[in-house]
């Protein structure tokens, strides 16, 4: 597969299996406690995806060897997973999925924030920054929250969304700063390990139990969904994506899990899909538009320098 499909393939990945990460943790929330909950997640996710990478992977390819691996690995493991996760399990817990998935898609706005510090070929011009805010619109009418829900009550659990987002922005651009040997998929198998302490610190800390939970068969099947699909096999195509086009493009599939939770609940659930979130489908896409043209622009902008320094050149 070229580098181009690969990076559709795993956008499209991640999209779809993130998604479902909104509705299954809503529905889990019922019988698990919140922060536990997340750390079973990981749990789960690490023993699959440390399994996969060891029967996959040589000794040499598993092995951290340089100081920039290891920031990598925290970075994913403490930031980009581990508390992004925490917070947003906590954090829905007081407000609905739609509200949650409109602050989660603050990740893009973030992230160029956290790039223009850290990452020297990643800027974003003023058509990337508006294309980043024609996504945002089009995510608020997917979603369409009420305006009393989305700018009244809940600030507590709107703040630990907002926290869980800055979060991810900031690990997925220490990430790409690292520029780790690890490849993608195993740096996230070290990294699933330090999420899943850090989530039962928490949990403990926070004087959960696990006598709390009621295994129920709903209660299996959001955790094996938020463990393997939204969890391991999902983040093998996120940062896989993420090393393929950067964190700022990376973090687009935060607008279009919003698209993917509408159209999952009008296939399997009935429910409806207003004239209003299509409008917000085109308007995304259009935002995309515009960042595709803002590459296309950098791209021409690269070729007519280097034509200019060959053409000096050839003149000396």
């Amino acid at each position: 597969m070229t580098g181009g499909g690969r990076s559709l393939a795993f956008f499209a990945l991640a999209s779809v299996l993130f998604g479902g990460t909104f509705v299954a943790a809503k529905a889990g929330l019922g019988y698990f406690p919140p922060l536990l909950f997340v750390a079973l997640r990981f749990d789960v996710a690490a023993v699959a995806l440390l399994a996969y990478v060891a029967a996959t992977s040589s000794r040499e390819e598993l092995l951290p060897r340089t100081v920039h691996d290891v920031i990598g690995v925290l970075a994913t493991g403490v930031l980009a997973i581990g508390l992004a996760n925490a917070l947003l399990f906590v954090g829905q817990q007081h407000v609905t999925s739609g509200v949650g998935s409109i602050i989660f898609s603050l990740n893009p706005i973030l992230t160029p924030v956290f790039a223009a510090v850290l990452l020297a070929d990643e800027r974003l011009s003023a058509r990337g920054a508006l294309g980043l805010l024609v996504g945002l619109l089009g995510v608020a009418l997917v979603v369409q929250p009420d305006p009393a829900n989305l700018l009244g009550g809940g600030a507590v659990g709107k703040g630990i969304m907002f926290a869980g987002a800055v979060s991810g922005a900031l690990g997925s651009v220490l990430i790409r700063w690292a520029d780790t040997s690890l490849s993608s998929t195993v740096r996230t198998a070290w990294a699933l390990p330090v999420s899943a302490l850090l989530s039962h610190g928490f949990s403990v800390a926070a004087g959960e139990s696990a006598a709390a939970i009621a295994w129920t068969p709903a209660a299996v099947l959001a955790l094996g969904y938020v463990g393997i699909l939204a969890g391991a096999v999902a983040y093998i195509a996120y940062f896989g994506l993420l090393d393929e086009v950067g964190a700022i493009r990376g973090n687009l599939v935060f607008y279009v899990v919003p698209v993917v939770a509408t159209l999952g609940g009008s296939a399997l659930l009935g429910e409806s899909v207003s004239t209003l979130s299509l409008v917000g489908f085109a308007t995304i896409f259009a935002g995309f538009a515009v960042l595709g043209g803002d590459r296309l622009a950098a791209g021409a902008r690269r070729v007519r320098a280097a034509v200019a320094t060959r053409t000096a050149s050839d003149a000396v």
